[in-house]
């Protein structure tokens, strides 16, 4: 006896609702699976968007820290210091790195390239338009941080050549600058200025100030031009930024800033700078890593 009996309507009604159910599960899963993807990308965005104020103003923050405690990169802005330095009119103007741990337990000493902001009877090397509102005082506050923007106008590069309480003089019977009666070594002199411009001083430099020159002799309106104001043509120690320690652009141009010992006597304090300079790489990577770190974990642990 045959188990099989005539399909019906009803058979059929069921089989089209099972066949139906079935192509409707996997479209429905898909959907599912889409939305919930889109979901999470939505709150990646929202969450980036959230953290990008907070990461602002830790870089900012970051960069202020950075430039007032251990390193700012300046830009060149004159040819006073050629060829050491390049800023001379139509060539690429020199960044480089001016560390300030060098002077957290000594001061400048003979030989040192030092960026400073100038006594208020200095004239400017450069005019810089200065921003009108909040937002270009930012992007130039940030532009000079990393030496990209030109430097304020009272901000300026020299030589150290004479520290407090030494007696600096030009000139010997050879034309040379003499510290305490003694002359200089001085090989990065490019295009002195002719002997019988030379003469100055002599000049006894104040405890705690100093007595600068531009390597190019010829075009630095440095301490020789400023003779007659009230600090005899010097700069204050407190008023140094930092020493000019690398230059770091144009790359052809990378190289290390020595500081030649152009006194023949060996100046006491300058041997500990190059421990601190050594540690100053690792206090900037510190400094960098710790809020890096505390994004990733928040972003994604």
């Amino acid at each position: 006896m045959s188990t099989d009996r005539a399909r019906g309507p009803a058979d059929d009604d069921s089989a089209g609702h099972r066949a139906e159910g079935a192509r409707a599960e996997v479209p429905v899963g898909r959907f599912s699976r889409r939305a919930r993807r889109r979901d999470r990308e939505e709150q990646k965005k929202g969450s980036l968007l959230k953290e990008l104020p907070i990461l602002l103003v830790v870089a900012f923050v970051l960069a202020l820290l950075v430039k007032t405690f251990l390193v700012q990169a300046f830009f060149i802005p004159s040819g006073s210091m050629e060829t050491t330095l390049h800023g001379c009119t139509g060539c690429t103007g020199d960044r480089v790195l001016v560390t300030k741990p060098p002077y957290w337990f000594s001061d400048p000493q003979p030989g040192d390239i030092v960026v400073f902001q100038g006594p208020d009877t200095w004239t400017p090397e450069v005019e810089v338009a200065e921003p009108t509102n909040w937002f270009s005082s930012a992007a130039l506050f940030l532009g000079r941080a990393i030496g990209v923007a030109p430097p304020s106008e009272d901000d300026y590069v020299k030589r150290v050549i004479a520290t407090g309480g030494q007696t600096v003089l030009c000139c010997d019977d050879q034309g040379r600058i003499t510290v305490d009666g003694q002359p200089l070594d001085e090989p990065y002199i490019y295009q002195n200025t002719p002997p019988e411009s030379r003469p100055f001083g002599p000049v006894t430099v104040p405890e705690g100030r100093l007595w600068v020159m531009g390597d190019h002799r010829s075009a630095s309106a440095d301490s020789r031009s400023h003779v007659s104001d009230q600090y005899s043509g010097t700069i204050a120690v407190d008023d140094v930024i930092g020493k000019a320690s690398v230059i770091v652009w144009p790359f052809s141009r990378f190289t290390f800033l020595d500081s030649p010992d152009i006194q023949p006597q060996q100046v006491e304090g300058a041997a500990p700078q190059a421990d601190v300079v050594a540690v100053a790489p690792v206090l900037l990577g510190l400094a960098g890593a710790v809020p890096v770190t505390a994004w990733r974990r928040r972003r994604y642990g």
